[in-house]
């Protein structure tokens, strides 16, 4: 029994130690953004709120203002990058505290102006 118990310890801990790191790549990012199959709630500063899910490792899909925007992924320095319907939805981080940012895709594929500044609580 005892043997039992401490070979699930040094699981549990083996698992603890592997799962974080000290630095995330974009990469690492898109993936835990889209690990969750739920919606992610994002207060912004101007008050308003957004829902975001990543069904998948190229997708998003965002709801702001009664409206439902299915969005690709795209090119990004860094964090994830949605695009779709006209806006773009950039992420960075993951979990409380994780950043998004709600923003007005150019024509020519390029960033507008931002719409919303918003923060997982």
């Amino acid at each position: 029994m005892k043997t039992l118990t401490l070979v699930a310890i040094a699981s549990l801990l083996l698992v603890a130690g592997c799962a974080t790191s000290p630095q995330e790549s974009g990469e690492t990012q898109k993936q835990q953004a889209s690990s969750g199959a739920g919606m992610h709630q994002y207060q912004c500063d101007s008050g308003a709120s957004i829902a975001a899910a990543y069904p998948d490792t190229e997708s998003a899909t965002v709801e702001y203002q009664g409206k439902r925007y299915d969005m690709q992924i795209a090119a990004s320095a860094s964090g994830a990058r949605y695009v779709g319907g006209g806006l773009e939805w950039w992420t960075k981080g993951a979990g409380s505290g994780a950043e998004g940012m709600l923003l007005q895709h150019e024509a020519e594929g390029s960033s507008g102006k931002i719409i919303e500044r918003c923060t997982v609580r």
